[in-house]
């Protein structure tokens, strides 16, 4: 049977980018940018271009591909199997050339650091602080180091990791950093930097390492010329998906690993780059072309397909106004009459009920909830929707809560293998011990001192006399690491014990005990996935389910549901109808956000990024007055409020505009008066007769 064209579903552009250095362009050895559009088919378009590659002899061993999410890694595995399997003309029972080295920055940083720990002074065996555990020993070491019974109120331990990260991952001076991020912490520059120092001894000592330092350390071996050249010769072809979301130190790893830029692509959109709270900058798109020794060559994919004409043509409206971009003017085949709507309503309260009553009118007209989303700029902005859905008994999900790995049970079962994996990890070994009734702070330090001082930690564990209160429950948490780390133990026979273990401890400590029973079997199955321990901490951690059971209430409750979610993540979705909240200054763009000019250039990519969510509903909710908190004065108050400022009298042509509560009904009562009931002036008169 003769294959088919594998790229016939592509347009020109979106073939143009996944022949690029082959075909006709064969000897173009030009990097690639990539510029997609929202909804122009971008994860297609590089799937496609992955496997017209490996057709035209590109080994797929030799191919790094890096994404944000691990199942964005394996969708993409997916896809390009797929086109292979139509262009070779392969049955479905034979296989298809996997592709190892594709996974998120991190998770393949890991790997690296691991394969290389010998050569950049690191230990093999290291462990991985999720962003929780990284919390808790900075804030151990602040402690330690007297920072938590100074005069002056000291940053917490959070915002002390938040400077720490945004140093490494922007390249900036601390001082610049505590500057434009975080001016309320600048009286403390010389406490911070003495802070980060222990902090780093710290894991150092216990053989640790964060999520910045995955990064960090990549990028210190490719400016090591000798280990750049090695890396980046083990691989032909290095592809990025959503660009626009990294920071320094990945645009680093990157020119570090193929400096000229033969065989880099790179995909993205600069007008959805929104992550800049995280370090990413959108420098690193719009300077791509001219970062290589070679210039870039610039596919642009603008033909849309998720949403209507009309909606296009107001979010292209708000978007053009951008002070510097990769120009594009998306446009699409799905024409409409729908304009996408401004709705104007009076409060924050009416704003709720117009919601509710649309999403209803909606599900009545045969559309599920889960078509419909709300958006909104912050996460408390939906408290007043959130009641109002409660009220009416409409079911909804909300992104942006809670993770699973923030649960305390599955906080408590990964720390037990985490410290039998790393036994001079103190923050695992911590948060284990005292899981024993009867051992607490001190006992547990005692514990860790012991073991941080023996040659054998194990040994140490082994060997340690618990107060007498907690003898008969420490017997069995030694048993349990003994087993541990028995080396013949064949995983996931660890997360057995562990779980069987732990479950008297979940009981006692937890009333919803069997709910979250529940999280923990979901965390056994995620186990059995993986082909080791440490692979599956590492994995786990670099990339985390997001739900919890004790969250999301009784399981299955209801097969439908609204979607609720910030709009930094619902970046990557799309829905049939999107209600965005409170598009007014103060909230779009926010008002901790237009103190500089690069601020309020991503409010005004973070409200594109909302409205081209929509498949053929858009509204956007302005309320004339809301309610801001104010924390210094410890009150709230009402505030009045405006249309955002990223909507100008200019663009209004691109919008229907509703007035809520129904204006022409209220005119045209204020039209035709009826006779007063009361004359109020009369009896005023008559009082003094």
């Amino acid at each position: 049977m003769q294959s088919r064209d594998p790229l016939e579903s592509l347009n020109q552009q979106q073939r143009e980018a996944a022949t690029h250095g082959t075909g006709e362009s064969a000897g173009d050895t030009r990097p690639l940018l990539v510029i997609a559009g929202a909804g122009s088919g971008k994860t297609n378009t590089l799937a496609h271009r992955v496997a017209n590659l490996i057709r035209h002899g590109a080994d797929p061993q030799r191919m790094m591909l890096l994404t944000f999410s691990r199942r964005a890694a394996q969708e993409m595995e997916r896809r390009v199997g797929g086109v292979l399997q139509q262009a070779l003309g392969l049955q479905g029972t034979q296989s298809l050339p996997n592709l190892p080295w594709s996974g998120t920055f991190h998770s393949i940083g890991a790997r690296l650091l691991r394969e290389y720990a010998p050569r950049i002074g690191l230990e093999e065996n290291f462990t991985i602080h999720d962003r929780g555990d990284s919390e808790d020993l900075m804030g151990l070491v602040r402690h330690e180091i007297g920072f938590s019974e100074t005069k002056k109120r000291f940053p917490l331990k959070g915002t002390c990791l938040g400077i720490y990260s945004r140093v490494l991952n922007t390249r900036d001076p601390l001082s610049l950093v505590l500057q434009n991020t975080y001016p309320w912490c600048t009286q403390w520059e010389d406490e911070l930097k003495k802070l980060f120092g222990a902090y780093v001894e710290a894991k150092q000592q216990q053989n640790v390492l964060d999520y910045d330092d995955l990064l960090a350390f990549w990028a210190d071996m490719m400016a090591e010329p000798a280990l750049a050249e090695e890396v980046g010769a083990r691989f032909d072809h290095l592809l990025v998906d959503e660009y626009q979301d990294t920071n320094k130190l990945q645009a680093e790893i990157i020119l570090g690993m193929k400096p000229t830029g033969q065989g880099v692509t790179v995909v993205g959109d600069d007008a959805q780059s929104i992550y800049s709270f995280r370090g990413a900058t959108v420098r690193n798109i719009l300077d791509f072309p001219r970062q290589f020794t070679q210039e870039a060559r610039i596919v642009t994919l603008e033909r849309n397909y998720r949403s209507t004409q009309p909606i296009l043509e107001a979010s292209n409206a708000v978007i053009a106004q951008a002070r510097e971009r990769h120009a594009k003017d998306l446009y699409t085949d799905k024409v409409s009459s729908q304009k996408a709507q401004l709705v104007l309503v009076p409060d924050e309260a009416q704003q709720a009920r117009w919601v509710a009553d649309q999403v209803l009118r909606q599900r009545e007209a045969g559309a599920v909830l889960k078509s419909q989303s709300v958006l909104f700029r912050a996460s408390h902005h939906s408290a007043a929707l959130e009641l109002e859905l409660a009220r009416r008994n409409i079911p909804f999900v909300k992104f942006g809560g809670l993770k699973f790995l923030e649960a305390s049970h599955i906080k408590d079962l990964l720390a037990v293998l985490r410290f039998a994996q790393n036994p001079r990890s103190r923050m695992a070994g911590f948060r284990v011990a005292q899981l024993v009734p009867g051992v607490g702070a001190a006992t547990a330090t005692r514990l860790l001192d012991a073991m941080g001082e023996a040659s054998d930690p194990h040994v140490a564990l082994q060997g340690f006399e618990p107060p007498a209160q907690a003898k008969e429950d420490w017997a069995p948490l030694a048993s349990l690491f003994a087993k541990l780390n028995d080396a013949e133990l064949a995983w996931p026979a660890d997360m057995e014990l562990a779980k069987a273990w732990y479950q008297p401890h979940l009981e006692r400590l937890h009333e919803d005990a069997q709910v979250r029973k529940l999280d923990l079997d979901q965390l056994a199955r995620l186990a059995a996935g993986y082909g080791s321990r440490e692979r599956f901490l590492t994995e786990l951690t670099l990339d985390p389910p997001e739900v919890t059971s004790d969250q999301s209430g009784p399981p299955l409750r209801d097969e439908d549901y609204l979607i609720l979610s910030t709009i930094h993540s619902a970046k990557g979705q799309e829905w049939k109808a999107v209600h965005v909240l409170n598009c007014v200054d103060g909230c779009i763009p926010s008002d901790m956000a237009t103190g500089t000019t690069e601020e309020l250039e991503e409010e005004r990519r973070l409200l594109y990024v909302a409205m081209t969510r929509a498949k053929e509903q858009l509204h956007l909710l302005v309320p004339q007055r809301f309610y801001i908190s104010q924390q210094a004065s410890g009150g709230d108050k009402h505030v009045y409020a405006g249309r955002t400022r990223f909507i100008s009298e200019a663009m209004l042509a691109a919008f229907e505009q509703v007035c809520w509560p129904d204006a022409p009904s209220l005119s045209a009562a204020s039209a035709q008066p009826q006779a007063p009931v009361l004359q109020v002036r009369s009896r005023a008169r008559s009082m003094w007769k």
